[in-house]
């Protein structure tokens, strides 16, 4: 990824940079660093594309796996939840234990779901899933199914898949702050989600983007 080096002092990225972890919107954070908003925008973008970039850097694992897909966007009148007409399909895959990974899908078919599940899913792993019908085809596959019923319950003892819920919810609370964002634009935003969930502690998540962002030479 080509990009120019940033003006800022490092003094001023560093404080853009935990403010931007502690979740201070590029606009104030800006006025607190005293520098143009276009300039703190810019250096949260190039934040974002350093996120997606590293987080892309990932390889297939095994284990025991939660999946589901969700959509995102504005609140709009008319068909709600799977299907929802604009909004945008995104798929998730938990580690349990582990870390979470997201994609943005065009469809929430079985040929596409199966096929992000087998870039990072290895073979023999254990999958929980609800009953949408797209996971039927995980029945033939090699992986060990396991569904969850929500019409009846949202767990039972190993079998639920609370945790990939968790982080969509946490996900839509993060970028709800936002009042919008561009749909070419959302995988980044969406790729932060995934960052923060990651990496917890704000201490951790300064640290990390420390170290990427020296790589990348920003």
């Amino acid at each position: 990824m080509t990009r120019r080096r940033c003006k800022l002092s490092g003094y001023k990225q560093l404080k853009l940079l935990e403010m931007f972890v502690g979740g201070t919107p590029a606009r104030m954070a800006a006025e607190l660093a005293g520098i143009n908003r276009h300039s703190a925008t810019l250096f949260y973008q190039k934040l974002r594309e350093i996120i997606e970039v590293e987080l892309a850097e990932v390889f297939p694992e095994k284990g025991a796996f939660e999946v589901d897909e969700s959509y995102f966007g504005g609140v709009r009148k008319g068909k709600r939840g799977r299907g929802a007409a604009g909004k945008v399909p995104v798929f998730g895959i938990l580690k349990r234990g582990g870390k979470v990974y997201t994609q943005m899908i065009a469809d929430t078919s079985s040929t596409t779901l199966l096929n992000a599940m087998q870039t990072r899913i290895l073979p023999d792993s254990i999958v929980y899933t609800d009953c949408y019908r797209s996971y039927d085809i995980l029945d033939v596959s090699l992986f060990h199914h396991h569904r969850i019923n929500h019409s009846k319950l949202f767990a039972h003892k190993h079998n639920h898949i609370n945790g990939i819920e968790n982080f969509w919810n946490q996900a839509k609370r993060n970028l709800r702050k936002y009042n919008g964002i561009p749909k070419h634009h959302f995988n980044l935003f969406l790729k932060e989600c995934e960052f923060r969930f990651n990496f917890g502690s704000s201490k951790q998540q300064v640290a990390t983007l420390k170290k990427w962002k020296a790589k990348h030479l920003i």
